[in-house]
């Protein structure tokens, strides 16, 4: 059960190290974060004139997590151009705020190729962007968060170790998906996420056969073999 309640503390506050390391004060220290530097930092950095739409951007994103982005409609969200949307993604990734994932595609007629999947390297930096750390039972978007939780501790993973393996989602115009794939040295890995599994989950014969995919649902029983969590 503690290992449990950690877990959720995991998923609302992130694990940057004075929210891990002062209990109780998680929104205080993530609010100073995200202002200082998240904004101050950032703006000064890149030498943003507008930071109302950095602002903006940043919180839409927030909600997209999960979703792949377009980014003529973020444009249109931030009344800004496409390329100003372009450079201030580029800033914030440089940042390491934001990551993106891009489709795998291959050999199948249908796959999605060209879209991205973004997402934040913390967690509690996500919620703080939107103002909500509410309990994970209370919460409409658990899946996304789970989502990013285990994606971004996952890239963190394959930097830290040094891995060659490259990272996408997948996804067919017939709504076929795999919310993580990973190319290791030519051979594919599949990963499908859910907070709490289903009976007889797998993921789509179409990406598993076509790519000889060794395929694993993860779940809260099983996640630790796919993060590394302290």
């Amino acid at each position: 059960m503690h290992a449990e309640q950690n877990l959720e503390t995991r998923l609302l506050y992130g694990f940057y190290p004075d929210v891990l390391n002062h209990a109780g004060d998680e929104v205080s220290i993530l609010r100073n974060l995200v202002n200082s530097y998240l904004y101050k930092d950032i703006l000064s950095y890149a030498e943003i004139r507008k930071p109302e739409v950095l602002d903006k951007l940043v919180q839409a994103l927030a909600l997209q997590i999960g979703s792949e982005v377009n980014y003529s409609e973020l444009a249109q969200i931030v009344n800004v151009d496409k390329n100003t949307v372009n450079k201030y993604i580029d800033i914030l990734e440089k940042g390491y705020i934001i990551f993106k994932l891009g489709s795998f595609s291959r050999n199948i007629r249908n796959e999605i190729k060209t879209n991205k999947k973004i997402y934040f390297y913390d967690n509690g930096i996500r919620n703080m962007v939107i103002g909500n750390f509410n309990p994970i039972e209370l919460r409409t978007d658990k899946g996304a968060l789970w989502e990013n939780f285990l994606i971004s501790e996952r890239m963190k993973q394959i930097e830290y170790k040094e891995s060659l393996a490259r990272t996408y989602f997948w996804r067919t115009k017939q709504q076929q998906e795999v919310d993580f794939v990973e190319d290791n040295g030519g051979k594919i890995f599949g990963f499908e996420f859910k907070w709490q599994k289903k009976r007889n989950q797998k993921l789509p014969k179409t990406f598993t056969e076509n790519y000889n995919a060794e395929a694993k649902v993860i779940d809260i029983e099983n996640f630790r073999e796919f993060v590394i969590i302290e």
